[in-house]
């Protein structure tokens, strides 16, 4: 985008983002497969030890970043939008199940049973994190939500849309593509 832009004198912004989460995201990803699995009683793998550290970011935060940059960010800068919410995934995932357990009428820690520790991925990366300074100094943004309550909106969304992920899981929803 840089490039092109320079070249043929074109106005732009970039972003950059860290994790994202809320509705609509596919099952393979850490948060829906873990609601998923805990709906069903189905193991949870965590990698290695679970220490990674991400920074996660919810979905409509980063759309109303993204209006923000593009009507009030600079012409050729570059803006980091991130959550300001570094977790590692053992103890997102802890917070994850207590949430769980008590939408789904459960007892406080059941759901952290199916915690199930794996091999870890070759070349799994430590930390994912993005500083998010610039956008909050020069634009005046910040997420809306924390991550708790983000999280709490996300599960909403899942137990109201079971229907929705039993279609991607099952693989119903490729047969409008047959």
């Amino acid at each position: 985008v840089r490039a092109y832009g320079e070249t043929y004198g074109l106005p732009f912004v970039i972003s950059n983002c860290s994790n994202n989460y809320g509705a609509n995201q596919f099952p393979e990803k850490l948060i829906p497969l873990f609601i998923n699995n805990i709906i069903n009683g189905k193991p949870l793998p965590v990698y290695g030890d679970g220490k990674y550290t991400r920074d996660w970011l919810y979905v409509v935060d980063h759309a109303i970043a993204i209006d923000l940059i593009f009507s009030k960010g600079k012409v050729k800068e570059t803006y980091n939008i991130g959550g300001f919410n570094e977790w590692q995934n053992i103890d997102l995932i802890k917070l994850l199940c207590t949430q769980m357990d008590e939408k789904l009428g459960k007892k406080v820690g059941e759901s952290e049973k199916l915690i199930t520790y794996v091999k870890d991925r070759p070349g799994h990366d430590l930390r994912y994190a993005i500083d998010a300074s610039k956008i909050n100094k020069e634009l005046g943004w910040k997420p809306s939500v924390t991550f708790e309550q983000g999280l709490s909106k996300t599960i909403d969304w899942y137990l109201a849309n079971t229907d929705w992920m039993e279609r991607i899981v099952s693989g119903e929803y490729e047969d409008y593509y047959q």
